[in-house]
Parts: structure tokens; C-alpha cells; sequence
């Protein structure tokens, strides 16, 4: 039988990336998917290539409203969720002395906000034994230049999943993070910088993992699925890290 067979599943930032690959695997193992993202054409794709047991609902995670309408939606069709991956998230380069009041409410609205509202919103909703992962990064353990707000809610996020996991041992409901390092994902092609530039700078993030060579989305979406299955069934409030060997040495 398969992992997620006949589980519920709520992934946020579902329409690229990380997410996407998670929700592709995820069906694969039996699961049925609820996918969120903020741009409906991109939701559309998204479940073209899914292809079954998937249903997107258009929404920001930062918005309290879109996080009720999904719930509803999830509500409506399938009456609970048994997991919940809080994916959603942005990172904005900006150097400390430039950042903006903007940038910081933008950042920690996402990252923080949103995915603490995304898993209170989920818990009416999900049976005791349910299961909350949360994306965090291996920028919460490093100095990463210019991410002073992102690396400081992934850090965070730590610290969620350890208080959660105390708060929520009564109902059985497991709590892990997720936390990435380097992933070839679309992110990179949107930062506005020339295509030489961002080539460099994989390429000296290359240089600083030792594997070699970036991840891929795949890489973390097997390993969500590992925490959401019963092979992880004794695993609680640990930071598990993808990211080829960087934090770890």
C-alpha cells in the first residue's frame, strides 16, 4: 500500500517549487492535495501537472480570509485534513541598513504570520494522529548576508515546532521542520538579476555544499513525505535538513 494512502493534505505555496514537487509526491503515495499560491495560472498549471486527487484554492497565506476560504474548501469537500505542509514563503535580498519597513512586514507576514495561521486554522480540521510540517531553512543555523529578516523568521520556525510539538503531544499531533538548503527551484529566475549573475551565484553556492551540486525540489518533497508517513511515525519537533551536508559540517 501506498505511504498517504486516503490521507488529506494541505500544502501551501503549492503551485511551484518545493511545494509542487511535494503535492506530485504526495498523490503519488495515495494522498488526495489542497494546493494554495497566490497566482491562479500558475495553480492551473499546477494541477495539470498533478493530474488527480488535487484542487487548488487561489490565495495569499498572509491573509487571514484566503486561509478561511481554503479551510472551508477543505471543509466542503473532504471535512478534515491529516496533513498540513505550511510551504508558503518569500526572501527578500536587502543588506541591513536598507531595509524597509516594507520589506520586514512582507517577510515575517508570510513567513510568520501565514504559517502560524495556516496551521491554527488547520487543527479544528484535522483527527488526532494528523501531522504539521513546517518549511524552514538552513539559513536559521548561518549568517547569510543580506537576509537578516528571512534567516530571522526561519529561526523562528524552529522554535514553533519545538513549543507545538509540547502543546499538541496529547493529540498525537506530530510537528517537524523542514529545512532546505540550496534547491535549483524557480525562485531563482525571479529575482530580477541578470542571467550571468545568478549563475555566479549558484555557482558560489555550489562551492559551499558538500554534495557538490544543488538539490532539487524532489529531494525535499521525499523527505516530506517520509515525516508524513508512518516511517516517521517516532519522529517529533526535530529540524530535519536537505541541504546536502551544509549545516551539518
Amino acid at each position: 500500500m501506498s505511504k498517504l494512502q486516503g490521507k488529506i493534505a494541505v500544502i501551501t505555496g503549492g503551485n511551484s517549487g518545493i511545494g509542487l514537487a511535494t503535492a506530485v509526491e504526495f498523490v503519488a503515495e495515495g494522498a488526495y492535495v489542497f494546493i494554495t499560491g497566490r497566482r491562479q495560472k500558475e495553480l492551473d498549471a499546477a494541477v495539470g501537472l498533478i493530474g488527480r486527487n488535487v484542487t487548488a484554492v487561489q490565495g495569499d497565506v498572509s491573509n487571514l480570509a484566503d486561509l478561511d476560504r481554503l479551510y472551508g474548501q477543505v471543509a466542503k469537500e473532504k471535512g478534515r485534513v491529516d496533513i498540513v505542509f505550511a510551504n508558503a514563503g518569500i526572501g527578500i535580498l536587502t543588506p541591513l541598513g536598507q531595509i524597509t519597513e516594507r520589506d520586514y512586514d512582507q517577510v515575517f507576514n508570510v513567513n510568520l504570520r501565514g504559517l502560524l495561521f495556516t496551521v491554527q486554522k488547520a487543527l479544528p480540521l484535522m483527527p488526532d494522529g494528523g501531522i504539521v510540517l513546517l518549511c524552514g531553512s538552513n539559513a536559521s543555523q548561518a549568517g547569510v548576508p543580506g537576509f537578516t529578516a528571512y534567516s530571522g523568521t526561519k529561526a523562528a520556525i524552529r522554535s514553533f515546532a519545538r513549543t507545538w510539538t509540547m502543546e499538541l503531544k496529547d493529540r498525537k499531533i506530530r510537528v517537524n521542520v523542514i529545512s532546505p538548503g540550496p534547491i535549483d527551484t524557480p525562485i531563482w529566475n525571479s529575482t530580477n538579476l541578470p542571467e550571468e549573475v545568478v549563475e555566479e551565484m549558484k555557482k558560489q553556492v555550489v562551492s559551499m555544499v558538500p554534495a557538490n551540486e544543488m538539490g532539487r525540489s524532489e529531494d525535499v518533497a521525499k523527505a516530506a513525505s517520509f515525516l508524513a508517513s508512518n516511517d516517521g511515525g517516532f519522529i517529533r519537533g526535530i529540524e530535519l535538513f536537505v541541504d546536502g551536508g551544509m549545516a551539518s559540517v
